[in-house]
């Protein structure tokens, strides 16, 4: 009987680790600049301001996920796509639901 573990690591992958923290932190300010400016000199429309600040949004949480969570799609990591897919669903019925629940009590409470 051996005692030793199974257990694979990416803590061997030190110098890749350094550069994908540089490159995900250069491109998550760069992200979170754009919207800044956009927002402290507005130059465009407000629905195109909000779209490009939401589209930032986005692409920075895919940028976390990816340069910090180290979240991809290799086999090892499956199991944390599905605990995060399965979160995502979760927040967005509970979120999705409130407001639904919310307006039509408000719109409910309007004609007394």
């Amino acid at each position: 009987m051996s005692s030793e573990s199974q257990v694979h690591s990416s803590a061997g992958a030190s110098q890749s680790s350094h550069k994908s923290y540089n490159v995900g932190f250069v491109l998550a300010a760069l992200l979170t600049l754009i919207p800044f400016g956009l927002a402290m000199y507005p130059s465009l429309p407000r629905t195109a301001t909000f779209l490009l600040v939401l589209a930032c949004a986005v692409i920075q949480i895919l940028v976390h996920m990816v340069f910090f969570l180290h979240l991809t799609t290799a086999r090892e990591q499956r199991w944390s796509l599905v605990a995060l897919v399965f979160t995502v669903v979760i927040i967005v019925l509970l979120v999705g639901l409130s407001l639904w629940i919310m307006y039509y009590v408000h719109y409910n409470m309007l004609g007394l």
